[in-house]
């Protein structure tokens, strides 16, 4: 044992892999304590000043967050949107309506009347399962924590100046946390907090930063200045690791270093096998602008277009949402873009659209269901896309589908939608191409009747998984149960791909399954032509299938499905 091994402790503590990588630094704990806020009530006949200096707080965080929006750094366009959104909640009547009303009514400092109206509002976020919705409460409270420090007259406490080769260890981090790191200093990160769809995380995989969440006390846990390695691919780190450990880290560094240096080589090559089957390359986007080269993918397999309705107070009209998607299909450069239509319903809320409460939310009113139910939301939103499809080539596809009748009563809505812009005489792709989500298993058994009625098929592994096995994705008691790998999805999966090839409709896998390398060779020897996923995935998903022939692909698949469980597959297979 050398003499630093003597004189420390060796801590192994688990979390979730946020962002890929493996590092090591000495740990830098953040603790980014909440400001204390003055809760007193001012005298009266001072209304008007408070309401001023609410006003200038206000006007002041403004400026603020549209310097952080035109920051430069590796992935400006996702950073700027999430501060431009921010923006946006600065601006939300929602919020200020009710927060000058506290101060002229009840005569509570501006800094607690924002402690109070936001609080509520990043709280009713919070508690929502789905994580794209509940991501939104750190929004609010970072903006909650600014205009605070600005009532008060405090500068503003940043991360930019820290020592090279640090392991951040905080409680959480907010948006603008993690847009002020000295990038080039910080090895890796950890928090308590957060999950792998927080803005934290996105940012951290934009900058290429190893992170861990949800390790539990890890400020209270991780001295000041201890050695850190952190493993980001399985969740683990262990403080004050063992020599023979740090070698081993070592090693895994620079494999992982060079095993990215070779992926790398291959994104602007088209997605194919060693001997030449083409696979379509498609990438997954929530925002309508994105910032990867068009040479390396081959269409937009998703573009979510729930955040555009996160970011308002109110529903986006018509005008906002063509806007919206003529841009998403001008930067796809004639491109093809699907369009998954509004996904929301059931743990996906939004702040200005009640919905009843449902004992199993999952299994209730949510996506295309919601949207039939309120015709006028689904047909704005048909309105806004096809007048959008007249500026490049737009396809729609309709989520949470579950019969052929919703197949039907959709494309109903669509021929009424193309009718209402007729009569305005605006134009629009009157051929646009529908299809559907196949990820209740009721479609991917009635694969071949679905194929009759669409042009397309995009399947969501994510979904159909917790729905084949009846385990809530978001419940980690039910993690063991949630397997994309069991012999029960690989025979639908391979199902949906043969009913639909017999009639000549494209099936495209857009779910975390795609993004695998391993699980890419293996949905591609199943029958998949068609693969969508984050583009980070692509340079490692571009490798793995240009190293095996489309026979090998066949082969290993006719192998997987002949084992009986998921841990056999998992071990066949590598993973």
């Amino acid at each position: 044992m050398t003499e630093r091994e003597k004189g420390r402790r060796r801590l192994v503590l688990a979390g979730i892999p946020v962002s890929e990588g493996i590092a090591m630094g000495q740990a830098y704990r953040y603790d980014n304590r909440e400001l204390e806020v003055r809760r007193e009530r001012f005298g009266a006949g001072e209304e008007e000043e408070k309401l001023e200096a609410l006003r200038r707080a206000l006007c002041r965080a403004g400026e603020e967050l549209a310097g952080l929006a035109e920051a430069p750094g590796p992935d400006g366009r996702e950073q700027g949107d999430i501060f431009r959104a921010q923006m946006g909640i600065l601006e939300d009547e929602g919020l200020l309506l009710p927060m000058e009303a506290l101060v002229r009514e009840e005569r509570l400092e501006p800094e607690a009347a924002v402690e109070k109206v936001f609080g509520e509002a990043a709280g009713r976020l919070a508690g929502a399962e789905d994580p794209l919705v509940a991501a939104r409460s750190a929004d609010i409270r970072d903006v909650e924590k600014r205009l605070i420090r600005i009532c008060q007259g405090r500068e503003e406490r940043t991360l930019s100046g820290l020592e090279k080769g640090v392991i951040l260890v905080a409680k959480d981090l907010l948006p603008s946390d993690t847009a002020a790191l000295d990038r080039t200093h910080v090895q890796g990160i950890i928090t308590q907090a957060g999950g792998s769809s927080s803005h934290s995380a996105i940012l951290a995989r934009s900058f290429g930063i190893p992170a861990v969440a949800g390790v539990a006390a890890a400020l209270e846990r991780i001295p000041h200045g201890a050695l850190v390695a952190l493993d980001a691919e399985k969740g683990e780190v262990i403080v004050e690791p063992l020599e023979e450990e740090i070698g081993i880290y070592r090693r895994r560094q620079g494999a992982l270093s060079e095993r990215r240096r070779r992926e790398e080589r291959y994104l602007a090559r088209p997605g194919a096998t060693r001997d030449g089957a083409a696979v379509g390359m498609g990438i997954n986007v929530s925002s309508c602008q994105w910032d990867v080269p068009n040479d390396y993918y081959d269409f937009v397999g998703l573009l979510r277009t729930e955040l555009l309705y996160m970011e308002n107070s109110a529903p986006p009209s018509e005008e906002e949402q063509f806007q919206a998607y003529r841009r998403a299909l001008l930067r796809a450069g004639g491109k093809s873009v699907t369009l998954r239509t509004l996904d929301i319903g059931g743990d996906k809320t939004l702040p200005y659209m009640p919905l009843p409460k449902e004992e199993n939310p999952f299994l209730g009113s949510r996506g295309l269901r919601l949207c039939l139910e309120r015709p006028e939301l689904f047909l704005t939103q048909l309105r806004a896309a096809l007048r959008a499809s007249a500026y490049g080539h737009m396809e729609l596809l309709f989520p949470m589908v579950g019969s052929m009748e919703d197949i039907r009563l959709a494309k109903s809505y669509v021929r009424e939608a193309m009718g209402q812009l007729d009569r305005r005489r605006l134009s629009y792709d009157a051929h646009i191409r529908l299809g559907i989500m196949v990820e209740v298993p009721s479609m991917a058994l009635a694969a071949d009747l679905a194929a009759a009625e669409v042009d397309f098929a995009g399947i969501g592994t994510n979904d159909l998984t917790q729905y084949v096995c009846a385990a809530d994705r978001t419940n980690p008691k039910a993690a063991a149960y949630y397997q994309s790998y069991s012999p029960a999805m690989l025979r639908l999966l391979e199902g949906v791909f043969a009913a639909f090839g017999e009639q000549n409709r494209p099936v495209c896998v857009c779910g975390e399954m795609a993004g695998s390398p391993r699980g890419a060779v293996l949905l591609t020897g199943l029958g998949a032509r068609r693969l969508s996923m984050s583009p980070g995935c692509l340079a490692g998903v571009k490798a793995a299938l240009a190293k095996v022939t489309l026979e090998e692909a066949k082969a290993l698949a006719a192998r997987c499905r002949q084992l009986r469980t998921q841990g056999e597959i998992l071990e066949y297979l590598g993973m």
